[in-house]
């Protein structure tokens, strides 16, 4: 079997994370325990005001090690009564680190470490930051492209569905709509009721895929 961080280090790891980061103006956070088949996994979960975050995307990066971003989702509420959008970051502290290179340009495999010996920022973690937006026609937060190479795409992505715009963020284009959408159109935002077929209908089956909805001819 393979090893593993034990679940204490695990959540003291978490705990000195967000303990750092609920010290900024601005954030909250707690460590919550999620289940994931057999697994359960501690991760550090933050909600982060939009005027807070760029200063939380650096502390996380620099002082503790947070060295990839997986995932971004943007949301529209327009029913909410307490926030209108919202930006959820998804990160990995992997704890990978290049290796050693020698005089001669070679590279030194360092040897594999033993997973309870883990402490502090060498422990792997996962860490959801929650960005709540107030009711505005032009949702934005501060861009982290520079800080994670990963958070490029997911930012791109982000704007392109949902319309919220990363502050800073270069080279901003479409890359899942077509390039020449109309300025102003984002498919997930609520206000433009998109019409969405039934998994049951398209993917019942093998051959679902071969299939035509109902409406297939219709605009959606």
């Amino acid at each position: 079997m393979g090893k593993r961080v034990s679940a204490e280090n695990q959540n003291e790891a978490a705990m000195q994370l967000v303990n750092s980061l609920i010290a900024i103006e601005g954030v909250t956070g707690e460590v919550l325990s999620r289940a994931s088949g057999t697994q359960t996994r501690n991760i550090a979960h933050l909600q982060c005001e939009p005027s807070s975050w760029r200063k939380v995307a650096e502390t996380m990066k620099y002082d503790h090690e947070v060295d990839h971003c997986s995932m971004i989702t943007g949301i529209h509420w327009p029913d909410s009564s307490d926030k209108n959008w919202e930006v959820i970051y998804h990160f990995l502290r992997t704890g990978v680190k290049d290796p050693a290179i020698t005089e001669d340009g070679s590279s030194i495999i360092p040897n594999i470490t033993e997973p309870k010996k883990l402490s502090g920022k060498e422990v792997p973690l996962e860490i959801q930051v929650n960005i709540a937006i107030p009711e505005t026609r032009t949702p934005s937060v501060s861009s982290v492209q520079d800080i994670w190479v990963g958070a490029d795409w997911n930012e791109k992505e982000t704007w392109d569905l949902v319309g919220i715009d990363f502050d800073g963020h270069r080279g901003m284009r479409r890359v899942l709509n077509p390039h020449e959408t109309p300025p102003g159109y984002h498919p997930l935002q609520k206000q433009h009721k998109l019409r969405y077929h039934g998994f049951e209908e398209m993917y019942d089956d093998a051959q679902g895929f071969s299939r035509k909805s109902p409406d297939s001819g219709r605009v959606k």
